[in-house]
């Protein structure tokens, strides 16, 4: 680009140049011969007034030698026609000597009337000199017109060169423009382009999302092959590990449930008299030490939930189910919860809901289940708790809202990671493992959908969910010749297909 914005600057100067050359051959040639021939004029002037000076005379002695004044007068201009030729103007030289030869010839003669006092004679000869030294000022005047007219044809030439010029550095510069603006976007699509798409798969690889493919070829002999290729080995690697992750974590929860349901088990018997009465106090240990049992195995059930759908062992059990008493037994079952906490619950239900959707059911309910038991928890007495379902397109939107002590803003990025815990835990009524959002989001996105928080301190939270009214993942149950109707919320007339176990 940069050689292309300057090749007009090189046809610029090469034009400049030329021009130069041009009023340099001007100046060297055409003014100085015209200083030349003023130069002769002079001398011939000086001449002529030399000659009259000899012709009206009165005293020979005062005048002195013919070679004193005149004849330095003809050497002078001799001289000076000799530099006419390298002018070119050789003819105006050949025409001056021829004059001054005649004009040598007449002094001696002329001189020699006026030393002997023949005034007719000299007169005689300086009427026939006159002519002959005028002639020298009609040679120069034609050599000077000559030289006006070769300079100006020099300066129109000069002028059609700079007119070339200046067309010719427009063009270039149009041109070098264009190349330039050309070269500017096949740049874009050759650099930003690939950054943008090694941008879109890093934000892909932060989110835990390895299936990104980058639209750069591997096997490209650049610096952006080589980014590609580094990438795809990068994300292979990460996928690996990220899967023995969840399949240590996995194997590590599945063998940690056994020791656990044998604690629980022999807890129970202790606190039903199996192994012998127990006293106040040991019944209080056990009480103690039966609900911590119970708090690690729910959390190793989570944390089992949670580390098989990363490791992709997580499938989820997909069959039509009908909305309107899903919601209606998360209501009734929340309702009893609502009344005990001293909270205002009630669900509110959009128009157009889909009558059936096709969602893990067991699974759903554990999501806004988890969301709503938060919801409370948070929320003091006299707040409000409100679930609101709305159709979206080929979509379902669900709001878990709630009036409770919010989430600080600078923790809202984290809610849904593992074993995080946000800063408001002094407001909850009850102590959790930090795996519930994280288990609801995995759920979600599952299901193909989306899950949001938006949260204020002080003022509440809510949750933004929104699930395909026909989730795609997961593993469906078979469906024997049952169709499931009006599942749509836009076109009731529209039904499911039939679905077959995978």
């Amino acid at each position: 680009m940069a050689a292309i914005l300057v090749a007009p600057l090189f046809i610029a100067y090469n034009s400049l140049n030329s021009m130069r050359e041009a009023l340099r051959g001007v100046q060297k040639q055409d003014l100085d011969a015209t200083l030349l021939l003023a130069r002769i004029r002079t001398t011939a002037e000086e001449l002529r007034q030399a000659e009259l000076q000899l012709v009206y005379a009165t005293d020979s002695g005062a005048i002195g030698r013919p070679d004193t004044r005149m004849a330095a007068a003809v050497g002078a201009m001799r001289a000076l026609s000799d530099s006419l030729p390298g002018y070119d103007l050789a003819n105006a030289k050949t025409e001056i000597a021829s004059t001054l030869d005649r004009v040598e010839q007449a002094i001696p003669v002329e001189f020699d009337a006026v030393r002997r006092g023949r005034g007719e004679r000299a007169d005689s000869i300086s009427k026939q000199l006159q002519p002959v030294l005028l002639r020298v000022d009609s040679i120069v005047e034609r050599s000077g017109i000559f030289l006006r007219e070769r300079t100006a044809l020099k300066v129109e030439i000069a002028n059609v060169d700079a007119g070339r010029a200046q067309q010719l550095t427009t063009t270039a510069f149009g041109v070098a423009v264009a190349l330039a603006g050309l070269i500017a976007i096949w740049l874009t699509t050759t650099i930003s382009q690939p950054v943008r798409d090694l941008e879109s798969g890093m934000e892909a690889v932060a989110d835990g999302d390895f299936s990104y493919q980058l639209g750069i070829e591997p096997m490209r002999h650049d610096e952006f092959g080589r980014l590609a290729e580094s990438y795809q080995t990068m994300v292979q690697q990460l996928k690996q590990l990220d899967q023995l992750k969840a399949e240590f974590v996995s194997v590590a929860s599945h063998e940690l449930k056994t020791p656990i349901n044998v604690i629980i088990g022999y807890l129970q018997l202790l606190q039903e008299n199996v192994y012998g009465d127990l006293t106040p106090k040991q019944r209080e240990i056990c009480l103690t030490l039966a609900s911590q049992a119970q708090s690690l195995s729910r959390l190793v059930r989570q944390l089992l939930d949670v580390s098989r759908f990363e490791a992709g062992g997580g499938k989820l059990e997909l069959r039509p189910m009908p909305l309107g008493p899903f919601l209606a037994e998360l209501e009734t079952t929340f309702r009893v919860l609502a009344i005990q906490r001293g909270v205002r619950f009630h669900v509110d239900r959009g128009p157009r809901l889909p009558d059936h959707v096709v969602w893990d059911e067991d699974r759903v309910s554990e999501v806004l289940g988890n969301l709503l038991s938060n919801a409370f928890k948070f929320t003091e007495r006299g707040g409000m708790v409100e679930l609101s379902v709305a159709a979206s397109n080929d979509s379902v939107q669900m709001h878990v809202r709630d009036t409770g002590a919010g989430i600080p803003s600078e923790n809202v990025p984290y809610v849904f990671e593992k074993f995080f815990q946000a800063d408001n835990q002094a407001a909850a009524s009850a102590k959790g493992t930090g795996l519930g959002l994280a288990i609801a989001k995995t759920i979600v996105t599952a299901h193909g959908g989306t899950i949001e928080v938006e949260s204020t301190v002080g003022a509440g939270t809510r949750f933004s969910i929104t699930l395909p009214v026909r989730a795609s993942g997961g593993r469906h149950h078979a469906l024997d010749d049952h169709r499931v109707p009006d599942v749509s919320p836009l076109s009731p007339a529209e039904h499911l297909p039939e679905l077959s176990a995978s």
